[in-house]
């Protein structure tokens, strides 16, 4: 494995959207990450996580395909059980139960537009 890699982090991910405003409303009001930027005349607003910036636009009007993200974005939470039952008092629909590795929980869902995302908490270290 090479040690010097021209990498040195990541710094934000994308997630595609039908309806900026309504993505919005979902990432600052449902699930509380702070806007950091909009993107002026294109529909585009980034959002905090502490680690990374998901940006999320309206694809159509940069020029691209609207496509979902089904790969997930797993955003790390303190209990994985608690933000789940504030977020399902909130409307989000989980498309599976949550799941205990062995190393940590997981519970999946989707934004408004389809894009997949996960709540996840590691409670064990890295073997």
């Amino acid at each position: 494995m090479a040690t010097d890699s021209f990498v040195k982090g990541v710094d934000f991910v994308y997630a595609h959207t039908r309806d900026i405003k309504e993505s919005e409303r979902f990432y600052s009001e449902t699930l509380g990450l702070p806007v950091s930027a909009r993107y002026g005349k294109l529909p585009g607003v980034e959002f905090e996580t502490g680690t990374v910036t998901i940006a999320v636009i309206e694809a159509e009007a940069f020029g691209l395909e609207f496509l979902p993200n089904k790969q997930g974005i797993a955003l790390r939470v303190d209990d994985v059980g608690e933000t789940r039952k504030l977020l399902e008092d909130a409307g989000v629909n989980f498309i599976a139960d949550t799941i205990d590795s062995g190393v940590c929980h997981m519970a999946f869902f989707t934004d408004p537009d389809g894009n997949h995302l996960l709540l996840h908490h590691r409670y064990a270290p890295r073997a």
